[in-house]
Order: structure tokens, then sequence, then C-alpha cells
């Protein structure tokens, strides 16, 4: 680590977080250079749904390296690309009566929210964008005007613009249907609030803090993009890819988005994939006119087809992710009532939040976890929420060691909280 700290950029984030050389992993277990065993309740931010090193995906990726096929060819056609797209379009999308075009950008998630921004403001002419308290898109300047942590927006160094904040569900309590106040702004020729390009929202705000949107209300949010003539765009980089226990976390809500964006889990290797499944109508780039050098990397596609063959083509991968979020919901929900109404669970499949009401806590109890054996982020406005986000593929006992391990460190951190020796 000491390297680490003498040459890396101060703005490192997560060997900060957790301080360890890690060397190798697989499944829900990492291992550090000195041996010692950490279970993965991170899953790279959400880029591991299938866990470190899943054997069948790894098999997919060394057969592919071994033939001397295409690794890198820009945007060109080639067979790894044609049978991504012949996997996701039957076995996702035909079976889920869905129908898109697909857009690959640049690696990562916040170049796809870039991608998608404009080509909304191109559709239909318009520069506001509509996005949510609390919502998180990406780092690039595009993506930052449309998340709302101050802290984030401060580093971007210049005016963020483009885009209106309205508040997400639930913000002003359950009382409030913000659905109805964005309707009503939008109605109002003197609200102040230019007609949107597209509305852009999270079914789950992950680094927001796990805060959950109800169908009733994301079905009114698709009603308002369409009633004033805007795009809805649905992010779904964290939470696609099953985390919600369906593929698309907008299943469940019977949505049917303009653009969905998708990456992190989505090449099922870790490896850097982005892409927007664009509706045909909306479709209006011209050739070249959103680009990039690394836009669908063959080597990645080739592991997301194995991921999709491997986990999408029955229903049973998904009731399992069910199942499994069942389970963590009723450990989580059984110690935030063991301390009676101070903590609070949300969330949903197999993504879920502890909300400690102080950082000062989730963070003792998170660094406490990662000395007994628990990689766990935080998350949140002021990283207030422990977020659990273990690999879909995680078995029962290691799950049930790292709730064990949480489990003892909240008690831990309560005691010290409270001037008791730990």
């Amino acid at each position: 680590m000491q390297t680490i700290a003498a040459l890396e950029s101060n703005v490192r984030s997560y060997s900060r977080s957790f301080p360890g050389i890690f060397s190798r992993a697989h499944g829900s277990i990492m291992l550090t250079e000195g041996g010692r065993k950490l279970i993965d309740f991170l899953s790279g931010a959400g880029a591991l749904n299938y866990g470190h090193n899943n054997h069948a995906i790894k098999a997919a990726l060394a057969d592919y390296l071994m033939s001397d096929a295409v690794v890198h060819g820009l945007d060109m056609a080639t067979p790894a690309k044609r049978e991504y797209m012949e996997t996701f379009s039957s076995v996702i999308l035909k079976s889920r009566g869905l129908h898109y075009r697909f857009q690959f950008t640049g690696p990562t998630g916040a170049n796809a929210i870039e991608a998608a921004l404009k080509l909304s403001r191109k559709v239909t002419g318009r520069q506001n964008v509509i996005s949510f308290t609390n919502g998180y898109h990406g780092m690039s300047l595009g993506a930052l005007a449309a998340s709302g942590n101050r802290f984030y927006r401060k580093g971007s160094g210049v005016h963020l613009s483009g885009v209106t904040f309205m508040p997400y569900d639930g913000y002003f309590g359950q009382a409030v249907d913000t659905a109805d106040y964005l309707r009503k702004a939008l109605l109002d020729e003197s609200s102040g609030i230019d007609l949107p390009a597209a509305i852009l929202v999270e079914t789950v705000q992950g680094e927001g803090g796990i805060n959950v949107a109800s169908a009733d209300w994301l079905q009114s949010i698709q009603g308002i993009a369409r009633d004033f003539g805007a795009l809805l765009i649905v992010d779904d980089v964290q939470m696609g890819c099953g985390r919600t226990g369906e593929f698309f976390s907008f299943e469940f809500a019977a949505l049917s988005p303009d653009i969905v964006v998708m990456s992190k889990s989505l090449s099922g290797y870790g490896l850097p994939l982005s892409m927007l499944l664009i509706k045909e109508q909306a479709d209006v780039w011209l050739p070249g006119e959103h680009t990039g050098t690394f836009r669908g990397n063959n080597l990645a596609l080739v592991s997301a087809t194995a991921a999709i063959n491997n986990y999408w083509r029955c229903q049973e991968f998904s009731h399992a992710i069910d199942r499994t979020g069942q389970v963590m919901r009723r450990r989580l929900d059984a110690v935030a009532t063991e301390y009676g109404c101070r903590f609070r669970v949300r969330g949903r499949g197999m993504v879920l939040g502890f909300d400690c009401q102080t950082a000062e806590l989730a963070g003792t109890t998170a660094r406490i976890a990662f000395h007994k054996g628990l990689m766990i982020e935080r998350c949140g406005a002021t990283d207030q929420v422990i977020k659990f986000l273990p690999a879909l593929t995680i078995d029962h006992e290691t799950l049930s060691q790292g709730l064990e391990i949480f489990e003892d460190s909240l008690r831990e951190a309560l005691r010290l909280e409270r001037g008791e020796p730990s």
C-alpha cells in the first residue's frame, strides 16, 4: 500500500476504504497478497453480478482468445457482435415484448448516459432534461449535470446546466405524489421549467441511498413523458442485469422506455461494456455522430453472450434472486427491529440499503466489517446508508456469514458510539 499511496493520485477511493492488495478472487471471495480472505458484498459496485472469475463465462473468454478472433475492431461487424445482438434480442427482448436497436457507446456508463442525453436532445430539438433528487448518473459533465450530489457536482469546476431537478418518489414522504407535482409544473406556463427533451430516472437510486420508486409512480412518470413529448430514459447501469430480480429493473412496472442505458454487469465478467437500447423511431443518429474507440469491445461481447446463455434462458435464475433477496431482507429487518425505530431497510431484489441515519455510524460499521472480513460500501447523500450488493450467484452459507459479520460490526459500532469499550 505504500507504493499505491506514493504513486497513485489523491483521487483514489476504494483503495482507501479497503486498504489491501487484492491478488485473487473467485465467486464472492477476495484474497489479499497476504492470504487474508474477505467476503465481497461490493461486487465491483455492481459490475460483478455473476461473481468474480465466473468459470462458465471465463471458459467462453478463453476459447475466444485462443482462436485469434478479433478483440478490438472499433464498431466493425464481427461474429461476436452478431451473436451477442441475436442472443440478447431473442432471449431478453423478444420474450418481454420489447424491440430496440443497439448502440454500443464508449465503455463507461457515464458515456452511455452522455449518448442518451445527446440523442434525446437531437430527437426533440429541446435542451432541458428532467432528473431527480438524489439521482446519480456518472462523472462526465453531462452525466454530472443530471446527478444531484453536491460533492460530485462541485468537482466539475464549471457551471452544470441543461437539467431541472424534480423530487423523486417519496422525497416529501408518502403523502405527496411527486409525479403530480412534476405534471403540474410542466402544465404551468409560468413554472419557469422548459419542456424537457427527456426524463431521466433510476427505478432504484443506488448511489443516492437505495431509494425505491413504486410501480405507480414510474408509470405516472412514463405517462408524463409521453404527454409532453419527452423521451423516457431509464438508467439501468447498476440496477439492470438482474440486480432487482428481473433482467431489467423496470419490468415490474411494465414500462417501455424510449432509451435504456446499460453498463456495469452487462459484460458479465467485469469487462468494460456499455450500450443504449433505443426505440427505432428515436434512432435518428447520423453515421459516426457519436463514436468512440472502445465501443462494443468484442471480448466483452463474448462474455456478455455467455452470461445470457448461462443465466437468462429460463426463469429459474430470476426466481433464485428473489428468494435470496427475501433472505437478506428478513435478516436486515430483524437487525433493524432489534434497535426500535432507529434504522430503516429498503431495496428490491438483491440491492438493499441499511439506513444508519448518520454517516459516522455507517462509516464505523463498514470499517469494522472490513477488519472482520467483509467488504461493504456506503451510499446516500452523506454516506449514511450501508449498501448490500452481493453477487447474484452468492451461495447461502457465504451470504449468511457476511450478514453475520455485518450484525457484529454494527453492534460494535454502536458500543463505540455510546463510549463503551469494543
